[in-house]
């Protein structure tokens, strides 16, 4: 049985926008997976609301620094076969960084810190697959428009430059934009059928990396 680590933001975690509220477990992209792919694989999903790829945001109840968290997670369910990243798009609020290709970096940073994780008692290093973000897209409602300012334009910058990244790097990549599209309620979320698209997308992509 093969263990994957999903590491991610809210797109992750399962955000409603129409909610706000959580979607139900069967909803989230994690779970599509772990039904499509059944008893081959576990899944880990570690989804938090306003992760960044390297990037401190104290303004919520948890530490959102995902370069700070990723070695602990990594060390507590090694060994792990595989490390799906879906970073990026709070890396575009303007007080965090605001630009696609920091966010790029950042994701950067996270593949260093798989690769360079000691792995103990003889684990191989992980596949890692980097994923895009579904791209932002304009919003009515005054507080996600003004947290995420200029971030639509940003954000479709990001597939782009995830793929060069995944192709330097010897990654696996996938773009969630070209199966799920951000709900207008808030601009960013996704609602339940875009998630589940994008398990759904990713399933024969996982399937390839890990020959199953």
């Amino acid at each position: 049985m093969k263990t994957i680590l999903c590491y991610g933001d809210s797109l992750t975690w399962g955000y409603d926008p129409e909610g706000p509220a959580r979607h139900a477990y069967e909803d989230r992209w994690p779970s599509m997976l772990q039904a499509a792919l059944g008893d081959s694989a576990v899944f880990i999903a570690e989804g938090l609301n306003g992760r960044t790829t390297g990037f401190d945001d104290h303004l919520g109840p948890a530490d959102r620094n995902g370069a700070r968290a990723l070695p602990t997670l990594l060390a507590s369910h090694a060994p792990v076969d595989l490390v799906i990243i879906m970073l990026g798009t709070n890396d575009l609020k303007p007080w965090i960084a605001g630009r696609a290709v920091v966010a790029s970096k950042g994701v950067q940073r996270l593949i260093d810190i798989v690769r360079g994780h000691p792995w103990a008692m003889g684990a191989q290093v992980p596949e890692i697959l980097v994923v895009a973000p579904p791209p932002m897209v304009e919003t009515g409602d005054p507080d996600f428009g003004a947290m995420f300012e200029g971030g639509v334009e940003q954000s479709h910058m990001l597939a782009s430059l995830y793929a060069d990244l995944a192709d330097e790097a010897g990654c696996g990549f996938f773009d969630a934009g070209s199966v799920a599209k951000a709900s207008p309620i808030d601009g960013v979320h996704l609602d339940a059928k875009s998630t589940r698209a994008i398990g759904k997308g990713l399933e024969p992509v996982v399937r390839m990396m890990l020959g199953l």
